[in-house]
């Protein structure tokens, strides 16, 4: 099977997932995850037309996406790990959408950074819904007191939420814990949902699913 027949699966999957749940399919866009990925694996999706990305990293993202968005219009690229606050001015520079905003330190620094470069990609802040503590994101019991900081003390606007759910438990309460977070702060943007568990996110909500393996294949990491 192609990459292209995946991305079309995928796409196929996420119609039926809505319609299930009778929500308009348009209003769940998938975000391709292209992590370790080159360039030349890339470019049959874009050619295809589909134009969202999510990478995990700052520095890997630079050096594939400048040339890419020179070559395809319309290119939106999400950020969906984690932030270094040293690595703040790039991530503005190079993302529309940062999902992993976890931390004072880094709201503070994308206020900062926002203002002098004139740019505001859409954030999320990332809710730690299991409380992994190897796992970054924002406590839910202290999803509130952040969400009202972001907004009040550093001027951010935030779009919505993203969550990782445990890869040891079922998904659903994860999401579904995500979804009231957002509801008592008046957010209607969730980013929930992987290659194995997007159908039950949407089904919950989901407006954003990132989906890579299911697309793009086995990926081989670097030995450190």
């Amino acid at each position: 099977m192609s990459i292209i027949d995946r991305l079309n699966d995928t796409k196929a999957a996420i119609r039926r997932a809505a319609d299930d749940c009778e929500r308009d399919p348009a209003s769940v866009t998938l975000v391709c995850v292209t992590k370790t990925f080159p360039a030349e694996d890339i470019v049959p999706l874009l050619e295809a037309g589909h134009r969202v990305f999510g990478e995990n990293r700052v520095q890997e993202a630079m050096g594939k996406w400048p040339g890419l968005r020179e070559r395809f219009a319309g290119v939106e690229l999400h950020l969906i790990g984690p932030l270094q606050s040293n690595k703040t001015r790039e991530a503005v520079e190079t993302f529309d959408v940062i999902q992993s905003v976890d931390r004072e330190k880094i709201a503070a620094a994308l206020a900062e950074e926002m203002k002098k470069q004139g740019k505001r990609p859409r954030l999320f802040v990332q809710i730690n819904t299991g409380a992994e503590p190897q796992k970054a994101g924002v406590l839910p019991q202290d999803a509130d007191a952040f969400i009202a900081a972001c907004r009040e003390k550093y001027g951010l606007e935030i779009s919505g939420l993203m969550c990782v759910p445990p890869v040891d438990e079922q998904a659903s309460p994860h999401f579904a814990l995500l979804a009231d977070i957002a509801a008592r702060n008046g957010l209607e943007e969730l980013s929930m949902g992987m290659s194995s568990d997007y159908e039950f996110a949407i089904q919950l909500g989901a407006t954003y699913v990132r989906v890579g393996s299911a697309i793009m294949g086995t990926r081989e990491y670097a030995k450190s």
